[in-house]
Order: C-alpha cells, then sequence, then structure tokens
C-alpha cells in the first residue's frame, strides 16, 4: 500500500500539491502509482528532446555540416515522438523543430 513519508517529498511520490494525501481506495492507489510511472517516462522524454536539440545546435556550432543534418534530423525524430505520445501539443513540435532548424542553418552559414 503506498503511504507517502509526512517528513520528506520523495522523488517517486505522486504530485500533491503541497498537502499530504493517504489514499485510500484501492483505485486511487493504483492511479497514484501510475501517475509515478507516467511522470518518469513524460520527464525522461522530455529530457531527450532537450538532449537532441543541444547536441544539434552544438555539431552545428562546430561547422560541420552533414554531422549537423544528422544531429538535427535525430532532434526532429525525437520531437516527433514527444508528440505522438501526448507530451508535446502538436502546435509547440512544430514551432519548436522550426526554431532549431532555422539557428542550425543560421550557424552553419555564418
Amino acid at each position: 500500500m503506498y503511504r507517502p513519508s509526512l517528513t520528506t517529498n520523495v522523488a517517486s511520490d505522486p504530485p500533491t500539491r503541497g498537502l499530504i494525501a493517504v489514499a485510500n481506495l484501492k483505485s486511487q492507489i493504483k492511479r497514484n502509482r501510475q501517475t509515478v510511472a507516467q511522470t518518469a517516462r513524460n520527464k525522461a522524454l522530455r529530457s531527450e528532446v532537450r538532449t537532441r536539440s543541444r547536441r544539434a545546435l552544438e555539431v552545428a556550432e562546430s561547422g560541420d555540416s552533414e554531422a549537423a543534418d544528422v544531429a538535427l534530423r535525430a532532434a526532429k525524430k525525437q520531437i516527433d515522438i514527444a508528440t505522438s505520445r501526448g507530451i508535446l501539443h502538436r502546435n509547440t513540435a512544430s514551432r519548436r523543430k522550426s526554431r532549431l532548424e532555422h539557428r542550425v542553418r543560421q550557424l552553419l552559414s555564418g
């Protein structure tokens, strides 16, 4: 049974918005477990999107055009994956891809 600590806020605890909540219902206990797992997955995916985007910019700064293209494609693919899984809104994804493409092209040209 899930019981959050009264003194510490462990990363695996579900969000309580400042309250100490102890679920009494079986279904709520399960939802809390699911929330923790989903939050961890979403966090990892968002982190991977940022990492791939940063790598694309770093490679573009080095001036290697072919490597920058590969890194840019990888970043765009990761953004699309996050969008398909509901982590990013499709308009947000489109904006991020567009801005990333623009920055990479700008770094490569100048």
